[in-house]
This record gives structure tokens, sequence and C-alpha cells, in this order.
């Protein structure tokens, strides 16, 4: 493992309260928005797209630091966790040789650690035909120093001979980490010490959304944990299953008002703990969709309805991930996916606000 230690000084250190926020690359911008005066929705200026100068990073998920104003990316080219400002500057920050692909990222605050998932679409510079879709893994690292804290190989776990991708990872506030397969129909837990095991394994899990010269049998595209101990995945078909915890086998599909568009990509919990979910246009070639989820108290069934089920739409269509933002905002990532798979170049990547009300 390599890790960039200068520029993990410079990008991940801990600020006031150690251990909950991302610092900022220079001391002039490391400001907490807890510091910022508070604007109200209609006074608040517009955001602005983030233009990214990432060329090469191709990132599949994003999530914030509200402390920093920071966005954290994995890249599905290489072995690296990037950092981004607001000005679109990106900072190599994690350099991991135990990764492929880092798919998912996830930021635990109150743990002090950022997650990462870490997959082979047999299109890293470190793919090979005998890891392609073959890599299945959870990483943790610390944040400040960048030290890998441990490696969860759920490859190992899952010990099925059958091909996996690590689409997502939630955290529960006790620091147990959930990651989905969008692969095989598995759920996997991981305790705060990276031991991993599965939680579920259940045909309600598995796909049949198929996307042509890529993945067949697309399943579960995303995760999160909801109070009362509840996984919430969506799956890349438009649909949701609730699974309890405490008791994964009564997992159920969740009665929607109307399927989410596919193909479903990415999610954020809203503060009210409603979902806003992108569905990429990698399928239709149309614009990018991001539709809000609002549950009834127990996540049993759910009604996706703004204007007429759309919130906003992205002008890219293979837009791959909503995440927080600043002033508390949704923002889309659109990391370059298609020119990844068509064995092109890209210029960087772009995080651009949307609408979710």
């Amino acid at each position: 493992m390599k890790l960039k230690r200068p520029a993990i000084a410079l990008a991940l250190t801990t600020v006031t309260v150690p251990g909950t926020t991302l610092a900022s690359t220079t001391g002039a911008l490391a400001t907490s928005e807890r510091h910022v005066a508070p604007t109200s929705a209609q006074s608040r200026p517009a955001a602005a797209t983030i233009d990214a100068k990432g060329p090469g990073v191709f990132p599949h998920s994003a999530d914030y630091y509200p402390g920093s104003r920071k966005f954290v990316t994995g890249s599905l080219a290489h072995s690296t966790i990037s950092s981004v400002d607001q000005n679109g500057r990106v900072r190599t920050i994690i350099e991991d040789k135990k990764l492929v692909s880092v798919q998912a990222v996830r930021v635990d605050s109150k743990g002090n650690r950022i997650l990462a998932g870490n997959v082979d679409y047999g299109t890293a510079d470190r793919s090979t035909d005998a890891t392609k879709f073959k890599v299945a893994g959870v990483a943790a690292y610390a944040i400040g120093s960048g030290r890998r804290l441990w490696y969860a190989d759920l490859n190992k776990v899952a010990n099925d001979d059958k091909q996996h991708l690590v689409s997502d990872v939630t955290i529960a506030p006790d620091g147990t980490a959930y990651a989905v397969d969008q692969l095989s129909p598995t759920i996997f837990r991981i305790d705060r010490n990276g031991q991993a095991s599965v939680l579920l394994r259940d045909d309600l899990l598995a796909g049949d959304l198929n996307i042509p010269d890529f993945l067949d049998n697309v399943g579960m595209s995303a995760v999160a944990w909801m109070p009362g101990n509840l996984l919430i995945v969506v799956k890349a078909d438009g649909s949701l299953v609730r699974v309890p915890v405490d008791s994964p086998k009564k997992a159920v599909k969740v009665k929607l008002s109307t399927n989410l568009k596919a193909l479903t990509a990415g999610i954020r919990v809203l503060p009210d703990k409603s979902l806003a979910v992108v569905s990429s246009g990698l399928l239709s070639g149309k614009a990018a969709v991001v539709q809000r989820v609002r549950p009834d108290r127990d996540w049993k069934s759910a009604t996706v309805k703004v204007t007429d089920t759309v919130a906003d739409t992205v002008a890219d269509p293979v837009t791959s991930s909503v995440t927080a933002g600043p002033g508390g905002r949704t923002y889309a990532l659109s990391g370059g996916l298609a020119a990844l798979l068509a064995g092109k170049p890209n210029d960087g990547f772009t995080l651009r606000p949307v609408d979710v009300r």
C-alpha cells in the first residue's frame, strides 16, 4: 500500500473537533460551515456546477465533509481516493495497491474514517482477466493519516466462485458497515474492526436488468441505513427492498406509488429521512433523472412524486451518484463512465446542484 502522506496531511487533517471534519488544503480554506451565517432558501445564491479538474479519475460516487466543504471521490480507473474542493481542485489523498477500482466512498465522521468499496470492471489500470468481477471488498482508512485500518475481502466471505461487484456501502451509527453486491443477491455486514459476514442472501435482492455489452442481471445499486435499524436497498430496476437488520430474513419489497426510473444508480438520505435518487440515462441516452422518495412511518410503503415524479434532470445522461453538498444542497456526480467504457480519456468530472424539493 502506498499512501501519499504529504497530500493527506494537507487535505485530510482534523480541525476544531477531531475526527468530525475534513480540513481544506490550506488554512485559509479550513472554515467550517457552522461558522458561516445561515441564509434562507430564498436569499442564498444559486449554487454553481463544480467542474473538477481531475482527468482520468472517473469517479462513480462522492461523499461530502461539511466542516471543510470538500467532497471525496473514488476512481474507477485507479486505486486512488481524492478530495475535491468547490473550485474543482482534485487532490489524490490515498493510493492503495490493495485496491483495483474504487466505486463506493463513504465518510464516517463519527469514526474518523473513510470507507471505500473495491471492485474490478476490467477497465482499471490494475485490472486483469483473472480479477475482472472477482474483486469485492471494503477498506477503511483513518482520516488525517490515510492509514489503512482494515480490508474486508467480501469475495472470500461469499465463498461462491461467482462474479461480484460491491456497488455501495452505508454506515450505521454504531460504526457497522453494510455493503451490497450488484451481481449477487448478497448483503454483507462489516463490524468496526473489519470482520465481515453475510447478513442476507436472498433472491429478492437478485437483479434481471441488463446493460448491453457491459453487465447482465444487475441487481442492487445503492443502500442506506435508516432509523429503526433498517436497510433500504435500491435496485437498478427502480424497486426498493426493506431489510430489518435484526431480522434480515423478513426483508420485503417496499410498496411504491410508482417505480423509480431505471437505471437507478445512487442515493442521498435527506434531512427528513426521505431519499433523493438519481437514475442514470446510460440505457436511454436521455438526461439523468433525480426523484424523491417519501416513506411512510416504517418504510413499508413510499411515495415517488415530485412534479410528475421527477424532481430534476442532469444534462449528462450517465450520472451515477447524488450527495450532500455546501449549504445543504444536493449534488449529482457525472464521472465520465461512458468515456471509460469506450476506452476514451476525459478532462475531469462534474458535481452539479439539483433540486429535490
